[in-house]
């Protein structure tokens, strides 16, 4: 196999068992996720352990070599077909489904083709509707609490391997800096209308300054000009590129008057803080948007690490009421506060949020610490890292 270079040193990647059980069960897997967050990398380990043929699409001379699949790929059958970036060549779907139906007949069921693609509703449509029942999908995010040592270093430099393994904070901040440039003029045009970079550079901003925020298209739309259906366009694409989570209000059966907007927020923490320009913990932990960092970057971890099948959101209530993340989980309904403090309180807002909602438990997610119990048995303070592990 040929791979780009990288020297970045190795850190365990938590859905490596996973992958490697769905390339055993299913023909062709999607190994879907943002630019730089590790996937050919994991691809390459994958790789090294099967007889396997890379072929990067981000290059000419990979996709000239794809300009007749069927002709090129014939002579890799019963090699496991590593394409990145594949969404740069979204008609080769339907060239897939007759390779995998036909080394299907020959006997080659399962482990045909590893696709690697930067996350994008038109890729995820192409491919669902091409390679129906022979496809597998696996996100692939930055780093996460299960899969480093250092919560803080994490949480100030976000999980993208090259600032998180970066020598130093500037380094970090020098590299997370060149990406946000990177995304603005050259990625995001791939995936939808293009879209001035410096617009766009200023929508990424607001976002940051209205981390956790409800979403308000009206003010976003005022402050750059254009009106609120391109607003919501420009939110589609960063969600769509799992650059924003648009966390949903929960819509359990609850009679109260219930916030029916969203919850937005820049999923990868170390994106925030350089959208803030704060290059140091010490800086963080005195800035303003120090209280909505934690929140969003806990409630990224928990949701990384439990993967939750069943329905999930935010509660708030017209008067206030309101637990940061409602996580349904088989036979009972677990809540999540973040607070980042030590020693938090229970505000009286919170506590008949739970009972609204009739939680099992609610937990209070601070940095670091050690777990006990603030209220009975059912109320329970837990630093993010006995959560996740």
């Amino acid at each position: 196999m040929e791979f780009a270079s990288n020297n970045t040193r190795m850190i365990d990647r938590r859905i490596h068992p996973l992958l490697t059980n769905l390339l055993d069960e299913s023909p062709a897997v999607a190994l879907l996720g943002p630019r730089q967050a590790g996937k050919t990398t994991l691809a390459r380990e994958i790789g090294e352990g099967r007889d396997a043929h890379y072929i990067d699409l981000e290059s000419e001379r990979g996709r000239a070599r794809m300009a007749d699949p069927e002709a090129y790929l014939e002579d890799f059958e019963g090699q496991l077909v590593i394409l990145d970036e594949v969404q740069r060549m979204p008609g080769l779907f339907q060239s897939l489904r007759g390779i995998i139906d036909e080394r299907r007949r020959a006997g080659q069921g399962t482990g045909q083709f590893l696709l690697l693609g930067s996350a994008s509703m038109d890729l995820l449509r192409q491919s669902s509707e091409s390679l129906a029942g022979r496809i597998a999908y696996l996100e692939l995010g930055s780093f996460d609490a299960t899969e480093v040592d250092d919560i803080d270093r994490l949480w100030l430099r976000g999980g993208f391997p090259d600032s998180y393994l970066a020598k130093s904070d500037r380094a970090s901040m020098r590299w997370r800096r060149d990406m946000i440039r990177t995304y603005l003029e050259r990625d995001v045009p791939q995936f939808g209308p293009r879209i001035p970079a410096e617009t766009l550079r200023r929508f990424w901003t607001m976002l940051a300054h209205a981390q956790g925020g409800l979403l308000n298209a009206a003010v976003f739309a005022r402050s750059l000009g254009v009106d609120g259906k391109t607003v919501a366009g420009y939110l589609d694409l960063l969600v769509d590129l799992l650059l924003v989570r648009r966390l949903e209000p929960w819509s359990g059966n609850v009679k109260k008057r219930l916030v029916k907007s969203p919850k937005l927020y820049i999923r990868d923490s170390g994106l925030l803080t350089a959208l803030h320009g704060l290059d140091s913990f010490e800086h963080l932990y005195s800035h303003p948007v120090y209280g909505s960092s934690w929140e969003g970057f806990a409630i990224e971890q928990i949701l990384s690490a439990l993967n939750p099948s069943g329905d999930f959101g935010f509660f708030r209530t017209q008067r206030g009421h309101e637990i940061d993340l409602v996580i349904r989980e088989p036979n009972r309904l677990v809540g999540y506060e973040c607070k980042a403090s030590s020693s938090p309180k229970l505000s009286k807002q919170t506590r008949e949020a739970a009972e609204i909602l009739g939680l099992d438990e609610l937990n209070i997610v601070i940095p670091d610490g050690e777990c006990y119990p603030l209220e009975g048995d059912s109320i329970w303070v837990k630093p993010l890292e006995s959560i996740v592990r």
